[in-house]
């Protein structure tokens, strides 16, 4: 298999400690080198902490991937007009160009936690330590560089593919790998990691968010469900369920500060309040989402910069009575939101989101707040149950998942519809349930390879978009450095 370039970052000098109250609290680590880490348990604890890190930075979930609800349809970029976020706008426009600096952090912002997974799966095979805990962490990093190229090319498509950190005389050049055999990979690394973690219930408070079982059993659903693989797909949504997964009582549970990595969560980006470095920095630890996303001018969260603004049209997708709207989204009469009243006048479309507002007695500051975000829920699982099956033909037992989860946004139950009815039932549940959660961009481009996409796109007046927007541009600085690199179709 061809190894790939990520260029350079020396990235032990980046790595969090094992220790302390949080398996993701840091330590000053810039005199370590290659030749005396791998030595101990808490060296191979640090390592994997590490391949976790790049998850929060904003290349990646601390804004690029929740931007893609924008993309999608969700909403509008906001914020304070002109040309803030004019990338963003870009995207979401469909007039991207190989320049866009959002297009870049995409591409570039899965490269560190990949070499970092790298390492770990290179170094920490040979050491001397518990081999249960060993066990554990090459399943940590067989998950991680799984979920890494699986965003890569959805993205994407076709990337390069490494699987070994780059030594000196490496090919610096690599090109890119067909998607079938990317794919390949990601399903081995997360059958990997499906064997090797141990589930959940198995971590200590301190160590709850890191990946377990479940995790790879769900985000290897996730894969075959993109790829079509309706049976396995099925088969391993049930596995998940056999793991004790369930919905939390109410929506809202899942977007309460206090009530983290739930018995709903399969799997979150771990935020917290003491951040200890600057807003911008990658080694911010708090999540942005309260500050870039509270209502602007409003004083309702510390920062409040009116980011990801809902449209009309998605607001009136909602059914009468669904529970998720008042937990989404604020608009003019909803529940008060930290004792204030909202005022549609915050935003240029009526709306703001409210999903992952954080109380200012809780984040004070707009560089301090502690609200975790989601990656994969067992709502999504049974949701790609219900779709699965319902592919499969059995759509009178895709049902029962589906109207698990309408129950609860306290809807009524679904039943008797066709194939290709159901079929939009469930991509609209799906839609609302995990609204700005950063999976609907993805939901658009697989489903009928992506022709769903599109002609919901066209429907909402995204005219510009076209077959070749399914993938994004390969930043063209890449391929300035790299000639070998093909440019995606149509750009």
């Amino acid at each position: 298999m061809k190894k790939i370039l990520y260029i350079p970052i020396l990235i032990l000098a980046l790595f969090v400690s094992a220790c302390g109250d949080d398996f993701l609290d840091k330590a000053p680590l810039d005199s370590i080198n290659t030749e005396n880490f791998y030595q101990t348990e808490a060296d191979a604890l640090g390592a994997i902490n590490g391949a976790y890190q790049p998850l929060q930075w904003p290349k990646l979930y601390n804004m690029r991937m929740w931007t893609t609800d924008i993309m999608a349809g969700n909403s509008n970029v906001g914020a304070g007009g002109g040309d803030d976020g004019r990338e963003t706008q870009d995207m979401a426009n469909f007039v991207t160009a190989t320049d866009n600096p959002g297009v870049l952090d995409l591409w570039r912002g899965p490269a560190p936690g990949i070499l970092r997974c790298n390492l770990v799966l290179q170094n920490v095979p040979g050491m001397d330590i518990d081999e249960e805990l060993k066990d554990q962490i090459l399943g940590e990093a067989h998950f991680l560089r799984g979920l890494y190229y699986f965003i890569l090319t959805r993205m994407f498509g076709d990337v390069p593919l490494i699987l070994e950190p780059q030594a000196p005389g490496d090919d610096l050049r690599p090109v890119r790998t067909k998607v079938s055999l990317v794919y390949e990979q990601i399903i081995n690394d997360l059958e990997e990691a499906k064997n090797m973690l141990p589930v959940r219930e198995s971590y200590s408070d301190a160590e709850k968010g890191r990946a377990s079982k479940g995790s790879a059993t769900g985000l290897l659903a996730k894969v075959y469900l993109t790829l079509g693989e309706w049976q396995k797909t099925v088969d391993l949504c049930n596995d998940v369920s056999v793991l004790g997964y369930s919905l939390n009582p109410s929506y809202a549970d899942s977007y309460d500060v206090y009530n983290k990595n739930s018995v709903e969560s399969l799997f979150e980006i771990q935020y917290t309040n003491d951040a200890g470095e600057g807003f911008w920095g990658n080694e911010n630890q708090a999540s942005w989402l309260s500050t870039f996303t509270g209502p602007r001018n409003s004083d309702m969260v510390a920062g409040g910069w009116g980011w990801n603004q809902p449209t009309q049209e998605f607001i009136d997708s909602y059914e009468a009575g669904d529970k998720r709207k008042d937990v989404t989204v604020l608009y003019d009469g909803c529940p008060q939101f930290d004792g204030q009243d909202y005022d549609m006048a915050y935003s240029t479309t009526g709306y703001n989101l409210r999903k992952f507002l954080v109380s200012k007695t809780i984040s004070p500051t707009s560089d301090n707040s502690p609200m975790n975000f989601p990656v994969l829920r067992y709502a999504d699982v049974l949701l790609m149950k219900a779709e699965a099956l319902n592919n499969l033909g059995q759509t009178t037992a895709a049902e029962v998942p589906l109207n698990e989860v309408r129950l609860r946004a306290g809807l009524l139950r679904i039943s008797g519809l066709s194939q290709g009815a159901f079929l939009t039932k469930v991509l609209h549940e799906r839609r609302m349930e995990m609204a700005f959660e950063g999976q609907r961009w993805f939901d658009l481009v697989r489903v009928e390879n992506g022709q769903y996409g599109l002609d919901f796109l066209h429907s909402i007046g995204k005219v510009n978009a076209g077959s070749k927007h399914l993938l994004l541009p390969i930043p063209q600085k890449e391929i300035d450095a790299n000639p070998n690199l093909e440019q995606n179709s149509g750009y």
